[in-house]
């Protein structure tokens, strides 16, 4: 037993003094693997990419998880903040800020409806370019993602965001407010009141922000690497 014990100690104060490049040989040498194929290659990314938009969406599927969030906070589409000042002074402050948390909560609702359909992407990709990936810029994973598959991810997750404004109210606070400015005579501004377009394409590009984050935890940090796969393709970069 006190043998025992003392390996333990052993081993972790071993691992405790080692780089991360060393932990990724240590991890690589108790696989017993030989070198990385094209194949492994893309399926690490895959797992990479898929780690990053769970993590990613569930991150920004919780209360506050885009509202308080400046990284991916959703504001008022631009041509009510070409004019927000003015709502304001109209009292339709109260109005400008509901409809605003609302907007975000309905972001927040429909992220984890976004988890399937991204996964679905991501295992669509294929192993063209996956060396060039694995060896570009920290967020090249992501942008590729982005790239190769915005289009449809657009037209899945559109109907998702609809149903999640119309639960949370965004939808018709929003066009209350636009109906409400743009009946005011001589204006000459008007605000669009189709929310839908606008929040679907924040919302993605608020969950491939989370996405870029989690692959670069991935890239730099060994313990972030939560399959074998994703240690020694990753590792390989260190």
């Amino acid at each position: 037993m006190r043998k025992s014990l003392s390996f333990s100690i052993i081993v972790v104060l071993l691992l405790a003094s080692c780089t991360a490049a060393d932990l990724n040989r240590i991890l690589e040498a108790a696989g017993g693997q030989g070198p990385l194929t094209q194949p492994e290659v893309s399926s690490g990314l895959k797992e990479a990419l898929v780690q990053g938009i769970s993590k990613g969406a569930d991150k920004a599927s919780v209360t506050d998880g885009f509202f308080k969030n400046e990284l991916i906070k959703i504001l008022l589409p631009e041509d009510a903040r070409r004019v927000e000042a003015t709502l304001r002074q109209i009292g339709l402050g109260s109005e400008v800020d509901r409809a605003l948390l609302a907007i975000n909560r309905g972001a927040e609702k429909a992220a984890i409806e976004a988890k399937p359909i991204f996964i679905s992407a991501i295992r669509q990709l294929t192993i063209q370019d996956a060396f060039a990936i694995l060896r570009g810029e920290p967020d090249a994973a992501t942008a590729f993602l982005r790239r190769t598959t915005e289009t449809q991810l657009i037209e899945l997750f559109q109907p998702r965001i609809q149903e999640s404004l119309n639960e949370v109210g965004a939808t018709k606070y929003y066009t209350d407010i636009a109906t409400t400015y743009n009946a005011i005579p001589l204006t000459n501004r008007k605000i669009d009141p189709d929310l839908n377009s606008y929040v679907t394409n924040r919302a993605i590009d608020g969950l491939f922000k989370l996405i870029a984050e989690e692959e670069l935890n991935i890239r730099k940090d060994p313990l972030a690497r939560t399959t074998v796969l994703m240690r020694r393709v990753f590792g390989e970069q260190d």
